[in-house]
């Protein structure tokens, strides 16, 4: 990476995505080449996070940022991951992901003003299937009702810091919280979270394919049991689901949005 300052780190948290990350790294140097203030003003940070493949060997070789993350939460991955970023904007995607062409210009546009405290490109599925359907209309009335969404999100550095990041107690909803938190902060100051147009990342399905293709709608039908049940119930499931499972270690080949 180049020793200027960034403008944009963009972190990558990874766990053994020695299958997935080189796709994703060929979207963000495509993304990169396009960004107007040129490619040297993003900077691209893969927080890896105890893998035992290849991971942070495939991801030195391509010139990214790697830091070594040992604690095996997927919220400490970000946050080691922010922790070495340099860029005034800070950005996250998952490595299972590609992203759009056009990523960073939009995000540098969005956040030249002050009208928005972050953000979030949206996303598009790799591979759609009733279940796979049923479980996004499941969740898409959140993400009108309150401006929140997913796919490469982003906020600015400063906001990261003073918010504390994200909140490592939590084995999943890492990012619902955090995205909660960033939206208070930005009301305070007449600002609000921005869903970008236009730039959809594009997300692996590897989930549903580990798990079924109506695991996702099962497991929103039984949210509201969920405390209820015991911890160690609920923290085994949520580890078998996000933390162990990984589906196809061969991802189709996908072309750049």
């Amino acid at each position: 990476m180049s020793s200027s300052v960034p403008r944009i780190s963009v972190v990558i948290p990874a766990w053994n995505e020695e299958a997935y990350l080189p796709r994703l790294l060929d979207s963000v140097d495509a993304a990169r080449a396009r960004f107007p203030g040129g490619s040297e003003q993003i900077e691209v940070v893969v927080a890896d996070n105890a893998s035992t493949d290849r991971t942070a060997e495939i991801a030195a070789a391509r010139g990214c940022r790697v830091v070594r993350v040992e604690k095996r939460v997927i919220a400490a991955a970000r946050n080691g991951g922010a922790a070495a970023a340099r860029g005034a904007i800070i950005a996250f995607v998952d490595a299972d992901s590609t992203i759009h062409p056009d990523t960073f210009d939009a995000i540098e546009r969005a956040m030249a003003g002050r009208r928005f405290a972050g953000g979030a490109t949206g996303v598009h599925m790799e591979r759609v299937t009733p279940g796979v359907a049923a479980a996004f209309a499941m969740m898409i009335w959140l993400v009108w009702a309150t401006g929140m969404d997913t796919g490469v999100v982003f906020c600015r550095r400063a906001d990261f810091e003073a918010l504390g990041g994200y909140d490592e107690s939590r084995l999943f909803g890492e990012d619902v919280k955090f995205l909660w938190r960033l939206r208070r902060l930005g009301k305070g100051r007449g600002e609000r979270l921005v869903r970008l147009r236009g730039v959809k990342a594009v997300t692996s399905v590897r989930k549903w394919e580990s798990h079924g293709d109506w695991y996702y709608v099962l497991m929103l039908l039984r949210a509201p049991v969920l405390p209820l049940l015991s911890r160690g119930y609920v923290e085994r499931m949520v580890r078998r689901i996000w933390y162990e499972g990984r589906g196809p270690r061969n991802p189709p080949s996908a072309s750049l949005p």
